[in-house]
């Protein structure tokens, strides 16, 4: 009996290590990591290209606020690529994120952070 469940451990294990649980979010379809990928890749070009320094705005919330929106066709895509089933949750944290990158793009285009 306890060998089989050192057995059935083990399988347990190794079925949790594939790498296509990991790859793209966990999506094992490769042509469905490829598109999340590359919307991915997408929406960040987007948020660097439009964090470049500006002098006319002096708060960085603002700055970034407006490059979150100048992306946000990017950001779609990148929702409706990652979240199929409109989770909210998953808009969400997609849309938090979004905030977040283009946030630290603007500090980054303003030389006030590190990469």
């Amino acid at each position: 009996m306890a060998r089989t469940g050192l057995v059935l451990a083990a399988l347990s294990l190794g079925a949790c290590n594939t790498p296509a649980l990991f790859k793209a979010g966990g999506y094992s379809n490769p042509r469905v990591a490829a598109r999340v990928e590359r919307a991915y890749e997408a929406r960040d070009a987007c948020l660097s290209k439009n964090a470049a320094p500006t002098s006319g705005e002096p708060d960085v919330a603002n700055v970034a606020r407006a490059v979150s929106l100048s992306c946000m066709p990017e950001t779609n895509q990148l929702i409706a690529v990652t979240n199929p089933y409109q989770d909210p949750k998953v808009t969400a944290a997609i849309m938090a994120d979004n905030d977040a990158k283009a946030l630290r793009y603007v500090r980054l285009a303003r030389g006030e952070g590190s990469n």
